[in-house]
């Protein structure tokens, strides 16, 4: 029997395929719109952003860190420089063993654990292509070792950097202060596109208060990479801008002198000249060496300096809180004239010793026996205590705390350096509000003779000092004589800044005082006459002595008898000429006793430097 083939539908079939060739063609409609869709996002409408991208994948921008400015002292002499120095260099993809490497390089240069140390942490954190100092400041020995052996050790060699140098040392370390790496906290302080390449920044001193403008200005080059990031070349470049070199005020001869003075004795020294507010002369013992900060001091020695029953790292002049002792009488002398509590021909009798009204507690002057009747040009000349226990008394501590502060004692001078404390001036409120407790009249007595809870820098003796030989003109001290721009021959002079004037209603006041002043030091019975020997100028001073701890009411202080370090506080302040004050200075000596006779000779010797150097050629 015949099978029959059932016949087609055409008709239907020719539908179907209709229908599916519409489908995958609305499919493929569909997905080339969403390709030209894509496209016109990308080409058109984030053409810029996507160019930048690619721009940026092709173009790296690269620092290029400033010179930093140097420093000199006001003739010229380099007081911090930029000093061309060797560091040993790896590139880790470069290196085929790192640590074998390490381990030999470490046979002929000295790495030490702090070095390896930053080493690793640097390693991951930069890239392999990029190379990482493994040690810096190579010593010349180290560079030729390393040189004979360099083609042994593909991917390390020995790059030449500018690193800070401190030619002088530890003679200017607490003015000039010194650079350090950057940490993180600083990083977040500094405008962080300034200072990409800058590995260093002021840490203290000159240093840090004129980092913005010893700096400089980073420079830029546009370099052409590969996809790794490998530099191709250089397509574009902006230079830096060096920061600005600093003449500082100090004269490194009164500061050599000053040191010399000192002899090695824990204290400090500040010169002012009166008339611009200019530190000439900032020197405070012992001190150390900025050098070993500059790219980061070991472990070992920064726990030496530290752990120092000496302490280098203490910048007295500035920071150091003394009682002022019998520095500050002038003063108190001048606000008893003023408040006109006393006139130049008043006398009180001391016995050697002062009573409150109603008390039987003694207040000992320093001369066991008294100094008799004794007027105020007599009480500074041989600094009588008693003198001023009842002048004080009969002032009171608010005035005296009025009167005082004009000088500047009790708040920052303002000085162009970092951290400088406000000491303390004290006052009935003062002692209210920190002890919660009342002022008491025998605290005025010792208050008035720079004792109890008094305490001044240096520096602020030094400008009191200054105010005085000023007849009340107060200018503000700073470090800064004069600035270069970068490029430039000429400097720009820093001006001085009148900061205020001390009220006297009459020129006759200041007569008195400073010719008190005066005779402490030239009078036969002044308590600095001893250095008035050789002479060739008059000079105006005032001793002081300053207790460290309590004597009991029937001890008898007997210096050799006391721990060193207990013993009491030389001081002395002092200008000259009289006739047209040129310098003013103050001196502490820790522990060193009388100011007259330890104190004194060291002012001496500054401002006999300085008028020798200000003498006429003949």
């Amino acid at each position: 029997m015949t099978r029959r083939t059932p016949l087609k539908d055409y008709l239907w079939e020719s539908h179907l395929f209709t229908s599916r060739a519409v489908v995958a063609l609305v499919c493929v409609t569909l997905l080339l719109f969403a390709v030209v869709a894509r496209l016109v996002y990308l080409q058109v409408i984030s053409h810029e952003h996507f160019s930048t991208l690619s721009e940026n994948n092709r173009v790296n921008i690269v620092p290029i860190p400033p010179n930093r400015g140097l420093v000199y002292d006001r003739n010229g002499v380099l007081l911090a420089q930029n000093m061309p120095s060797f560091s040993l260099e790896l590139v880790p993809e470069q290196v085929q063993d790192m640590e074998t490497t390490l381990a030999e390089l470490a046979q002929m240069v000295t790495i030490d654990e702090a070095d390896l140390q930053r080493f690793r942490i640097r390693l991951a954190q930069k890239h392999p292509f990029e190379s990482i100092p493994l040690r810096l400041r190579l010593s010349d020995e180290e560079v030729a070792r390393f040189a004979v052996n360099r083609h042994r050790y593909p991917g390390v060699d020995i790059q030449a950097r500018l690193t800070r140098d401190y030619p002088l040392g530890m003679a200017v370390a607490h003015a000039v202060g010194y650079v350090g790496r950057i940490n993180e906290s600083e990083l977040q302080q500094v405008d962080t596109s300034n200072y990409r390449g800058t590995n260093h920044i002021g840490k203290i001193g000159v240093e840090r208060f004129y980092e913005g403008i010893l700096h400089g200005e980073v420079g830029y080059q546009h370099v052409e990479t590969n996809a790794s990031g490998r530099v191709l070349r250089v397509l574009e470049q902006t230079s830096p801008r060096p920061g600005y070199d600093l003449y500082l005020s100090l004269d490194m001869a009164l500061q050599n002198v000053a040191e010399e003075a000192l002899a090695q004795r824990r204290g400090a020294v500040v010169a002012i000249s009166p008339k611009s507010g200019e530190v000439l002369a900032l020197v405070s013992l012992p001190t150390y060496d900025p050098n070993l900060f500059v790219n980061g001091i070991s472990a070992a020695q920064y726990q030496e300096l530290q752990n120092s029953p000496n302490q280098p790292l203490f910048n007295r002049a500035l920071n150091g809180q003394y009682p002022p002792g019998s520095t500050i009488k002038p003063l108190v002398g001048l606000a008893g004239l003023e408040y006109q509590e006393v006139t130049p021909d008043n006398s009180t009798f001391c016995p050697g010793w002062y009573s409150l009204p109603g008390s039987q507690h003694r207040f000992r002057d320093w001369k066991r026996g008294g100094h008799g009747h004794t007027d105020l040009r007599t009480a500074i000349i041989r600094s009588c205590d008693v003198y001023f226990y009842n002048l004080s008394l009969t002032l009171g501590i608010d005035r005296i705390h009025k009167y005082l502060s004009h000088f500047g004692l009790g708040t920052r001078t303002g000085i162009d350096l970092p951290g400088e404390p406000t000491g303390l001036l004290p006052s009935r409120e003062w002692k209210r509000a920190t002890r919660r407790q009342a002022w008491f009249p025998g605290e005025t007595l010792i208050a008035g003779i720079g004792q109890g809870y008094n305490l001044t820098t240096p520096l602020q003796l030094a400008l009191a000092t200054a105010t005085l030989a000023n007849r009340g003109a107060i200018m503000r001290p700073q470090m800064l004589h004069a600035s270069r721009m970068p490029g430039s021959d000429t400097t720009t002079a820093q001006q001085p800044v009148v900061a205020g004037q001390v009220p006297v209603a009459s020129p006759a006041n200041w007569d008195t005082v400073i010719g008190a002043m005066q005779d402490v030091v030239h009078s036969p019975r002044g308590t600095a006459h001893a250095i008035s020997q050789g002479m060739t100028y008059h000079m105006a001073g005032k001793t002081g002595t300053a207790q460290v701890f309590g004597i009991a009411q029937d001890a008898k202080y007997e210096a050799e008898e006391i721990e060193e370090r207990l013993r009491d506080h030389a001081l002395f302040v002092g200008f000259a000429p009289l006739e047209d004050p040129q310098i003013a200075v103050a001196v502490i000596v820790e522990n060193g006793g009388h100011g007259g006779s330890v104190a004194a000779p060291v002012a001496k010797a500054i401002i006999d430097r300085y008028m020798a150097d200000k003498a006429p050629a003949l």
